[in-house]
């Protein structure tokens, strides 16, 4: 297969918000198809429409784009194998499900859903709570395998409600080789004859699932680990249909911080960080947060999401899409659970930030909090504050002494370090400042350096006091910079008001 050939699918199903977990194999799709110049597909899976969320279609498409995960064939995007919505090509699946049938690999089985409740609670009360419709038991239920052929006729004839179910057989080694796991071998006997078209006229995920790869020329099946028991079925439909399987790559399950369980949906809140790209609320009214709205950037949620379960090879960390492309491959991919650390994202989004030019960072800034401040003023701000925030938001709670004048100095600093002569000290520092001909950071650490010498002191004894009357604060970015950062004149008010105060 040339890397051409390589045509991979997301294919959620719109049943409520995307899990981060869900966005994490739509990355490794995406970046397994530009790796090999492929095609990336996105294919919603709404054949269960009981389950169906009106929205949900929509807010996957947005919250992909966030990312930066951009499809090259999908529902409003276009290509030459759509629809790309199932429920769209409900028309398609049918054909498909009765050539198995003809061909002896499928059968109708018209039992109703009370008879089969029925026979799960008669199994119950023999001491088998799993019971299972398989190879065993269809032989004494309602289907084209027990019935007489022109019963069966008739019974179609008359619009009797059927599904139509895979011929599991018997004690069979179904065998394929997984690119993350390795050989996987399960015997049939412990599998069901799944349905594969339902008597609501629309097909099961297996049997939807099989033709659309199948149509669609998918060639690599990477998909959450959730779905490996799946994986046995899906091969021995292709073998029914006597199709090319795809290859299959079964993605590691991504587990709670405390690595006791799969990371669900309600952990996020209930332990304080989001599990969703983007801001869901519920028909119920519930709303779950998303990265986007914490403030987090798409590049640093696309960098942790792409080592919970797969490493380089080499220490580093941070990767833009395009290295991230360059250098992945399934085969780093690991088998084990990968336990997500939320501090370690919070530890990503650092580093983007301080990766983020003042230039763009001053731009957020001021469409988040509609501020009037010159573009020069602003990058000035941000090269003082981002080294020290998390998120573009703590830059203005952290850096807000650069805008407003303290109205409290904080209580540590004053009881550990005001003295009784520091009044004294810092009004003779206060006119060594109002001196000085010039006001950049060199200037002012020059004569800062040289006060301590003639005064005799270490930079403790007059560094945080300086810093209090400035700021309010104990601690926080070079007092040089802030210091020209703010001018002359708005240090010496500043330090005028706060000697009045603490005396």
């Amino acid at each position: 297969m040339s890397s051409s050939d390589v045509r991979v699918r997301f294919a959620p199903s719109p049943t409520g918000p995307l899990h981060m977990g869900g966005v994490r194999t739509a990355l490794y799709n995406y970046l397994f198809a530009k790796h090999n110049n492929g095609t990336f597909i996105i294919r919603i899976e709404d054949t269960d429409q009981t389950r169906f969320v009106p929205g949900a279609q929509e807010y996957i498409m947005d919250s992909l784009k966030w990312c930066g995960i951009i499809p090259d064939e999908g529902p409003g995007i276009g290509g030459n194998y759509g629809p790309y919505v199932q429920s769209e090509r409900q028309e398609l699946y049918k054909p498909y499900a009765i050539g198995l049938v003809d061909n002896d690999k499928a059968y109708y089985a018209f039992d109703t859903p009370e008879e089969l409740e029925a026979v799960r609670e008669q199994a119950k009360l023999m001491g088998m709570p799993n019971w299972q419709y398989n190879s065993v038991t269809r032989t004494n239920l309602k289907n084209s395998l027990t019935l007489p052929a022109d019963e069966v006729k008739r019974r179609l004839d008359a619009g009797e409600p059927f599904v139509i179910r895979f011929k599991m057989p018997r004690n069979h080694d179904v065998r394929f080789e997984d690119i993350v796991r390795g050989w996987v071998v399960v015997n049939t006997n412990n599998l069901d004859d799944k349905v594969l078209f339902k008597s609501d006229g629309m097909p099961t995920y297996h049997l939807a699932n099989i033709v659309d790869d199948h149509l669609m020329k998918i060639s690599h099946v990477i998909r959450g680990e959730e779905w490996l028991p799946s994986a046995p079925m899906h091969v021995l439909l292709y073998q029914a249909f006597g199709w090319d399987a795809p290859l299959f790559a079964h993605l590691p399950l991504l587990l709670r911080p405390d690595g006791n369980g799969k990371l669900s949906k309600r952990d996020g809140d209930r332990l304080g960080f989001p599990v969703f790209p983007a801001n869901w609320i519920a028909a119920d009214g519930e709303k779950y947060s998303g990265y986007r709205e914490n403030g987090y950037f798409p590049g640093s949620f696309i960098n942790m999401l792409a080592f919970l379960g797969w490493n380089p090879g080499t220490t580093q960390e941070i990767f833009s899409m395009d290295e991230l492309i360059q250098a992945f491959s399934l085969e780093r991919v690991g088998k084990a659970g990968a336990k997500f650390d939320p501090e370690k994202t919070k530890w990503f989004q650092q580093q983007y930030l301080k990766n983020t030019s003042e230039k763009e960072l001053a731009q957020l800034l001021k469409n988040e909090f509609n501020l009037t401040d010159s573009e020069e003023r602003l990058e000035a701000f941000c090269k003082l504050m981002k080294e020290r925030a998390t998120f573009v938001k703590d830059m203005m709670s952290e850096g807000s002494y650069l805008i407003n004048k303290p109205t409290s100095y904080d209580e540590q600093t004053v009881s550990k370090k005001w003295k009784e002569d520091s009044a004294a000290l810092m009004t003779e520092w206060k006119n060594t400042l109002e001196a000085l001909p010039t006001f950049d950071p060199i200037t002012i650490e020059t004569a800062f350096k040289a006060f301590l010498e003639v005064k005799s002191l270490g930079i403790g004894a007059v560094l945080p006091l300086f810093r209090l009357l400035i700021t309010g604060a104990g601690t926080g970015p070079s007092m040089f910079e802030i210091a020209s950062y703010l001018g002359k004149e708005e240090c010496i008010t500043r330090m005028n008001d706060g000697l009045a105060k603490l005396g």
